[in-house]
């Protein structure tokens, strides 16, 4: 890695870190070390989103909820079974970002899907 390309702290998100040796950074300011390769693993890692069953969901795919799912303001749940086309991904806790006929533009957990 080059002087310009080491990232900023992951704790304090700091721009003054430097490399200790080949793998390690640090920072000044609050004394974290850490393997940038390795950070970026586990980021990577971490923004992986999983179905029910433990299969990788990507933008576009069609998915199928698993149960019935209380909607907030509806008069009606989303019965388990219901058919989900085009997913987009996003960040927080309801990580499916869809449209569902007869309810419209809703956030899902990926937890209460499963992959089509």
């Amino acid at each position: 890695m080059s002087e310009n390309s080491i990232p900023p702290c992951p704790a304090c998100h700091s721009i003054y870190a430097y490399f200790l040796n080949d793998s390690l950074c640090a920072c000044p300011e609050c004394g974290h070390e850490w393997n940038p390769s390795a950070e970026q693993a586990a980021e990577k890692e971490a923004t992986r989103v999983l179905d029910a069953n433990g299969n990788e969901l990507h933008d576009g795919d069609t998915v199928i909820v698993v149960k019935d799912l209380p909607v907030k303001g509806a008069p009606k749940a989303i019965k388990a079974g219901t058919k989900v086309k085009n997913i987009r991904l996003t960040e927080g806790e309801h990580n499916i970002h869809c449209k569902i006929d007869g309810f419209g533009a809703m956030g899902l957990k990926s937890e209460f899907v499963r992959k089509a």
